[in-house]
């Protein structure tokens, strides 16, 4: 939740304070006193809460388990976690950097071990350009349309027009979202 920085108020941000969610858990399969600190996502919940349970899980769901975070020696490559917040606007977040992709075509990108309250952009930094190629690689590749009936409470930007709509009104550039 933003209490006014970056002149932001709400939870409507591709930013870590908008989509850090804790998960705490302990019970069989945990060591004590383990902390994973690798960025997750919240469809990660379901298959590893599954996998700490036995339940095995089909082929092709969404999500990943876990329980390989909890282990003494967490296992190899971790994918980054993935928040989109209305089409064309993305967030990459591996264990170290923060990538977003706006609808617009800016982007931004964080060093979390250096700036972990995303005060800097690197995104233009020349000698940065590889780890955008890294976390660009994770974007998606197409839109998921919108649930039928929610539409109306997305504020949404094409970016061939240039247009922003907000309940199907424009909203022109600089102005706030109409009331």
């Amino acid at each position: 939740w933003h209490l006014g920085e970056k002149g932001i108020t709400g939870k409507n941000t591709l930013w870590e304070r908008s989509t850090r969610v804790p998960f705490i858990y302990r019970g069989p399969g945990i060591p004590a006193g383990r902390q994973a600190t690798n960025p997750c996502e919240l469809l990660d919940l379901f298959p590893t809460l599954a996998d700490l349970s036995g339940v095995k899980l089909p082929e092709g769901r969404d999500g990943e388990s876990l329980v390989g975070q909890f282990a003494e020696t967490p296992a190899g490559d971790l994918t980054p976690a993935m928040t989109t917040h209305n089409p064309g606007n993305h967030s990459v977040r591996s264990e170290r950097w923060r990538y977003i992709h706006y609808a617009d075509g800016s982007e931004e990108l964080y060093d979390h071990w250096t700036d972990p309250n995303e005060w800097t952009n690197l995104a233009q930094r020349a000698n940065l350009a590889s780890v955008l190629e890294e976390h660009r690689r994770w974007l998606p590749t197409h839109e998921t349309p919108h649930v039928p009936g929610s539409a109306h409470r997305t504020l949404s930007y094409d970016v061939k027009t240039g247009v922003a709509t907000w309940e199907g009104k424009e909203v022109p550039p600089g102005s706030p979202v109409p009331e």
